[in-house]
């Protein structure tokens, strides 16, 4: 690239990332404030609060890279075109192929970054981000039941202690067990300790009692105990196969899945659209690229003939997006909807390249045009 290309690619690489940042934070915040409840209920600290929703951030920076760069690259044509930079090139003979190889390559650049998020860096992001939730979860005792005040875990099982010795030593325990629709138990213990060892997490009662109700019945049977232990392992996590889901599977796991691999067993189909779609994210950023300077990238001579274009590429680019995710959806039940995708994405491709080689730029249909200067010429009206 020369130096009007190298100005080209570091003027949409740097929208890109501000744009990328922006919208990857506004959206990052609405969603992690779902699990602000790890600071308030659970008393987990503001930095394990940004540690777990951070993991996050990779996946939705999949979705939302190659709408970033289709933005970053309208903005950098639109101001070129603006400043009539575009108008001025074309005049000295430039090739629209040599002003569309920066945002080519900075698509290249994204699909690349996309590529390595979709095989590995999403799913290994989301793994520990369910190891990481589940750890701080887990840990009832120590990080989530608090002196003095009750808490219910999953609705149906509430633990209160009185105070938390120095030693770990829980004095005055109180365990109330709704999970058995059939039974309710109480426990109550003067004293109790954590457990662990290879057998799983146990909570061991010490001089107490156990209150069970069984339904139909009127009266519970109390039995008192010198030492009783509640099993924690459910909460723990510990000693438990943990199966992934589709989307935590690397992409090397999608396409070679092993045979023992029971969530591949009962989601087959999960695993194939799944495939597609990580398969697919790449394909996205250079297909935008092409249809925003298919659009954009001839002159325009009037703002309206820009405005009309950029609405073109909106609806066009807002057309792939959901032919993908519809594809996707679809493709579950029906894999041969899975290539519709690809047929729209490769459409848009050869489209846009034949219609760059044109060089000249996309004419609306004369109906359209009428209808936009008429809505132009009201709009004019009623602000004058």
């Amino acid at each position: 690239m020369g130096s009007i290309g190298r100005y080209m690619f570091r003027a949409t690489m740097g929208a890109f990332l501000i744009t990328l940042v922006s919208l990857t934070v506004v959206i990052w915040f609405t969603q992690a404030m779902r699990e602000f409840d790890l600071i308030t209920s659970q008393r987990q600290t503001l930095l394990v609060f940004v540690g777990i929703t951070g993991l996050i951030i990779p996946l939705l920076v999949m979705m939302i890279a190659p709408i970033a760069l289709v933005m970053a690259s309208a903005h950098v044509i639109n101001k070129l075109s603006s400043d009539s930079e575009i108008i001025v090139m074309n005049a000295a003979g430039i090739s629209p192929w040599i002003l569309l190889r920066p945002f080519l390559v900075a698509a290249i650049v994204v699909s690349v970054f996309l590529a390595v998020l979709a095989a590995y860096v999403s799913p290994r992001s989301l793994r520990a981000l369910r190891d990481w939730s589940a750890q701080v979860r887990a840990d009832i005792l120590t990080n989530i039941v608090q002196p003095g005040r009750f808490t219910t875990i999953g609705g149906n099982l509430t633990f209160h202690i009185a105070d938390r010795r120095q030693n770990g030593l829980l004095v005055g325990i109180f365990v109330d067990d709704r999970r058995d629709p059939k039974e309710h138990s109480t426990y109550l213990a003067e004293q109790g300790e954590i457990v662990k060892n290879d057998s799983g997490s146990f909570l061991v009662f010490q001089g107490g009692s156990i209150q069970r109700l069984e339904a139909g019945q009127r009266d519970p049977r109390i039995v008192m105990f010198d030492r009783y232990a509640f099993d924690l392992s459910q909460f723990t996590g510990g000693n438990q196969n943990v199966v992934y889901t589709v989307r935590e599977k690397y992409i090397w796991d999608l396409i070679w899945p092993k045979a023992d691999d029971p969530l591949y067993a009962t989601q087959a189909d999960q695993y194939l659209s799944e495939l597609h779609d990580r398969l697919s994210t790449p394909l996205y950023p250079i297909a935008f690229v092409i249809v925003a300077f298919a659009f954009l990238g001839p002159p325009q001579t009037t703002r309206q003939s820009r405005s009309l274009a950029l609405m073109g590429m909106i609806g066009t680019v807002a057309v792939l997006r959901l032919v993908g995710f519809v594809s996707v959806i679809v493709g579950v039940k029906v894999p041969a909807v899975l290539a519709v995708q690809y047929v729209a994405l490769f459409a848009a491709i050869g489209g846009g390249l034949w219609q760059i080689g044109r060089g000249r730029a996309v004419e609306p249909a004369a109906a359209v045009s009428k209808m936009a200067t008429a809505v132009t010429d009201r709009i004019a009206k009623a602000t004058s």
